[in-house]
């Protein structure tokens, strides 16, 4: 029987911080489950009526980018002799390169802002595009993390109900067990929105039984993973708020925060929902975006 080789870990890099913490987050990823990892370098096509500088062809600059990834991968191999690594450097836009690469990808890691863009932005539009529109999961890595300050590892993963949230959970739990850590599995319940008809409430909101209710939804999603993972150690936890707001506030020391891709509120038609975007943008922790 053939064996199949697995699914690569894609990096998308271009030299930037971001990308640099989200190769290292890779190599860390393809390392832990003895997957391929690979390198993807995007060379964005010069427009015509451009040139480079005159004593530079685009040849010449061409196969100096080329000898800067080489170098870049020779060097992981020699750090990791185990790891199968390739690298690749494609002519197009970033975002649709990225976007290609994962449908054979095992996930697909990217700084949060590359090289171009404004600096006080969190989330830059090749992140934003490929965390959209990517086919399965994409891990987005800032330039700088919050310290773990925690004796053991803590991943987050928030938990509504939704399809893609029961795979956030198996993913979560995965991470978990690879790295030995512990996850908090996170359930926000939104402020309810005030109606009144006549001065009185039409809402009636008991949070003794919003909860109960929540805890049973959240119980039901983790059966699958408590039996795949016996040995992961989790802790549930019950929010009121804004969902992004509490998420971000749960993973303010965490590893990873994990959200679904879109939950079981808002418009079927989206790619991403409201929640996972917002999280994005504000988390200074890698963000997973499972599908």
């Amino acid at each position: 029987m053939a064996l199949t080789t697995p699914d690569p870990v894609v990096i998308g890099y271009d030299g930037s911080p971001g990308s640099r913490a989200a190769l290292r987050w890779a190599t860390a990823e393809a390392v832990r489950h003895l997957a391929p990892l690979r390198i993807v370098e995007v060379s964005e096509p010069i427009p015509l009526g451009y040139r480079t500088a005159e004593t530079v062809s685009v040849a010449e600059l061409r196969r100096l980018q080329e000898r800067t990834l080489d170098t870049l991968t020779e060097g992981i191999r020699l750090q990791h002799p185990k790891l199968t690594v390739d690298s690749v450097l494609i002519e197009d836009s970033a975002a649709s390169a990225l976007i290609d690469e994962s449908v054979r990808a095992r996930v697909t890691v990217l700084g949060s802002r590359g090289l171009g863009g404004w600096t006080d932005v969190l989330l830059g539009s090749v992140a934003m595009q490929v965390s959209i529109h990517s086919a399965g999961t994409v891990v987005v890595v800032p330039a700088v993390t919050s310290p773990w300050i925690q004796a053991q590892p803590t991943i987050v993963v928030g938990v509504d109900g939704s399809k893609t949230s029961a795979k956030a959970i198996d993913f979560a739990f995965a991470q978990a067990e690879s790295r030995q850590a512990r996850v908090a599995v996170v359930n926000v319940t939104p402020h309810p929105a005030p109606t009144f008809a006549g001065g009185l409430g039409l809402l009636v909101f008991d949070p003794v039984d919003i909860a109960n209710e929540e805890r049973l939804l959240v119980s039901e999603s983790l059966a699958g993973a408590e039996t795949d993972y016996p040995d992961v150690e989790f802790d549930l936890v019950l929010m009121t708020g804004h969902p992004a707001q509490a998420l971000v506030v749960a993973a303010d020391n965490a590893e990873l925060l994990i959200v679904g891709s879109r939950g079981r509120d808002g418009f079927a038609s989206l790619l991403l929902g409201s929640v996972s975007l917002s999280v994005l943008h504000h988390a200074r922790c890698p963000v997973a975006v499972v599908r």
